[in-house]
């Protein structure tokens, strides 16, 4: 009979586990979500003020009615855009921060920029100053030679514009066939 005296008494003390207490659960989760929305919104702010302060870039040039057979023709991403040697430096105005899908074609006229789901721009060969393979742009850093920079003037601007082919291999293509429209323009230009 000893034996049973402390069961009951082990039996006697034992307690229901702790209810949890779902109003702070509920409190915690809704401040969480709260804060989380505070930070996309200040985010979505600062996107919008930095396309404020980019305001004086000019609208962006549309493809012409018949710009000329292709020579070249690239499938990939749109990776953003930047201040020409500033890497860091996104433009946003006129949608050049948004990445996308993104169809290439050069012809003798220019570089076509056709983006499913944002703005289309058009680079004329006459604003085309320089093509090269490098690492990064703002938002995306590959292995080195992984991205298609293609350099250009849009008003009294230089702006790099950074694209990934589905085929990298594609990539040194571009940039001799880019580069050499570059120096014919530059030489025809000079006479």
């Amino acid at each position: 009979m000893t034996y049973a005296a402390p069961v009951i008494l082990l039996a006697a003390e034992k307690e229901s586990a702790q209810v949890t207490d779902w109003a702070a659960r509920v409190g915690w989760v809704v401040g969480l979500g709260l804060f989380v929305a505070l930070v996309y919104w200040l985010m979505r702010e600062g996107w919008k003020w930095r396309g404020t302060l980019q305001g004086d870039l000019p609208a962006l040039p549309s493809a012409p009615d018949d710009p000329g057979a292709a020579k070249l023709v690239l499938s990939g991403r749109y990776h953003g855009s930047t201040t020409a040697g500033q890497w860091l430096d996104r433009i946003v105005a006129h949608g050049l921060g948004t990445r996308s899908r993104v169809e290439l074609t050069l012809t003798d006229a220019g570089l076509d920029v056709v983006r499913p789901g944002a703005a289309d721009f058009f680079v004329p060969v006459a604003a085309l100053r320089e093509a090269r393979l490098d690492k990064g742009i703002a938002g995306k850093v590959l292995t080195e030679g992984g991205l298609l920079v293609v350099t250009w003037a849009h008003g009294d601007k230089l702006i790099d514009s950074g694209f990934r082919s589905d085929h990298a291999a594609e990539h040194n293509e571009w940039v001799d066939t880019l580069n050499d429209m570059i120096n014919k323009t530059e030489t025809e230009g000079a006479r």
